[in-house]
């Protein structure tokens, strides 16, 4: 089955994630599962991720976050295009 939405990534992420690959060695497998998923249901209409749809954030920012355990990977959509802003480790002061 091919995915029926391309991922592409923007320079402030490809930076973010060279040094997560340096200093975390569970990341790779990570940001491999959140393409996947975001090629596959970006909109998470499966209800099957935890993709949330964030309020009063200006597109090109990341509209979108999925949650991947500890992991963060912030989003937008265009069209049948798929955009990575921001990964990151979820902040320790959350809970």
């Amino acid at each position: 089955m091919t995915p029926s939405y391309s991922v592409q990534t923007t320079p402030r992420y490809e930076r973010l994630s060279h040094k997560l690959l340096k200093g975390h060695r569970d990341f790779g497998a990570t940001e491999k599962s959140a393409a996947a998923i975001l090629a596959d249901d970006p909109y998470n209409q499966s209800h099957r991720h935890n993709i949330k749809k964030l309020e009063a954030v200006p597109a090109g920012e990341g509209q979108f976050r999925l949650a991947l355990g500890r992991w963060r990977f912030r989003y937008d959509i265009t069209g049948r295009m798929v955009e990575l802003h921001y990964c990151g480790l979820r902040r320790e002061d959350t809970y």
